[in-house]
């Protein structure tokens, strides 16, 4: 039986048998105890090799062939912390018993055997094995845990951008991204590409689940949008989001969504064409050091509704211009006392910023100062940071 619990009886006396399968014949019976027996520790170790099973080693001291001594030290050797032994000594042997415990003997028991004290010192030990299991099989769940956890960092970071500067030969424009992930791996993500020589698509988005599913359905999210939109020369970025919504759509039964933020540069005139869906507003840092909170029209993140009619829409930069994407991770961060950061710290950094700041100078900034706000108390979502300077 699967629940049945094997116990290793070993003892030379002819009796021994007989008065265990005496006193637990209700609990073999009913098949909660299944008894094996030796003579000595040479047989004891065979009776382990043909029952791997067995959990208790109920173990005499003075026996031929092998005491229990030996018999405790090659049960060390074993390694195997999850089987338990109970020594059994003559009263007030207290050297061997003090051996005993020291070659890893969990507890004893002294002959005359009081059966009643048997049966709760059996009791209480299967008792610390159930706890071990319970605490390894725990163990091995964070354990695996942890390894999705890095499993979800290695996608996450693979599938991002980070040769910067990304287009060191072009002086009309610079940029810069940066994904702080939380303890918790989640999915935000961004991406850059030059279309042709005068477009520049950027964008950043944030997956709603956490941890290895995120960062799949994130690289997903990635591939498709890079896949769709760069190999068009003049690509309808509307037509390209509704197809795109409609491939993660299907089959989604994790019922996961990822909110975005796509924008085209035209970088010989500033416009700036884009698509939300459901994204925070983008800042624009104007020369004169004015930050605007863009107020733009807001669709539904990817993966709400299949058929969701998105739209374009456009707003215009000069040279001298920024424009910040960020995922939620920036305005929501919160301090040790619980305390929500909002977006007006970020403003105050941007108005303050020396003149002829990088994209990479920026985002440090910005980063370094969450971080100083969030101090000792634990983030909890990633942070996203995509800076494009626009110098026409």
């Amino acid at each position: 039986m699967e629940n049945t619990i094997s116990i290793l009886c070993v003892d030379d006396e002819q009796d021994m048998e007989m008065l265990i399968t005496q006193k637990f014949r209700r609990n073999i019976r009913n098949k909660e105890y299944s008894f094996i027996f030796a003579q000595n520790g040479v047989q004891a170790l065979e009776q382990l090799e043909k029952n791997p099973e067995v959990s208790l080693i109920l173990s005499d001291i003075n026996m031929p062939e092998m005491d229990g001594l030996t018999f405790l030290s090659k049960l060390k050797e074993r390694k195997n912390a999850e089987l338990k032994t109970i020594m059994v000594s003559a009263y007030g042997d207290m050297d061997n018993i003090r051996t005993a415990m020291n070659r890893g003997a969990f507890d004893f028991i002294t002959k005359p055997i009081n059966m009643e004290d048997m049966e709760l010192t059996i009791t209480k030990t299967l008792e610390e094995i159930n706890q071990y299991k319970t605490f390894q099989k725990d163990r091995d769940k964070l354990v695996s845990i942890q390894k999705d956890l890095i499993i979800a960092y290695d996608i996450q970071q693979s599938m991002l951008p980070k040769t910067f500067p990304a287009f060191p030969d072009r002086t009309d424009f610079d940029l810069h991204g940066l994904v702080q992930p939380a303890k918790s791996v989640g999915g935000d993500l961004y991406d850059y590409f030059l279309i042709d020589e005068d477009h520049l698509f950027f964008m950043v988005g944030d997956v709603s689940d956490k941890g290895i599913s995120a960062a799949l359905f994130m690289a997903i999210t990635k591939s498709l949008i890079n896949t769709n939109i760069s190999s068009e020369k003049n690509p309808n970025m509307v037509e390209e989001i509704m197809k795109i919504n409609k491939a993660l759509s299907a089959n989604n039964t994790s019922m996961m969504f990822v909110t975005i933020f796509v924008c085209v540069l035209n970088l010989k005139t500033g416009e700036v064409n884009y698509v939300d869906g459901g994204h925070e507003r983008p800042l624009i840092l104007r020369e004169g050091k004015k930050v605007e909170v863009f107020e733009k029209i807001t669709g539904l993140p990817i993966c709400v509704d299949a058929d969701f009619p998105y739209k374009q829409y456009q707003f215009n930069i000069q040279p001298g211009d920024s424009i910040i994407l960020y995922s939620d991770g920036l305005e929501d961060a919160k301090n040790p006392a619980g305390e929500c950061r909002t977006i007006q710290p970020s403003i105050e950094i941007l108005e303050s910023l020396e003149p002829n700041q990088k994209p990479e100078q920026i985002n440090a900034l910005l980063l370094k100062e969450v971080n100083n706000y969030i101090d000792t108390a634990d983030q909890f979502d990633d942070i996203t940071i995509l800076t494009v300077n626009y110098y026409g």
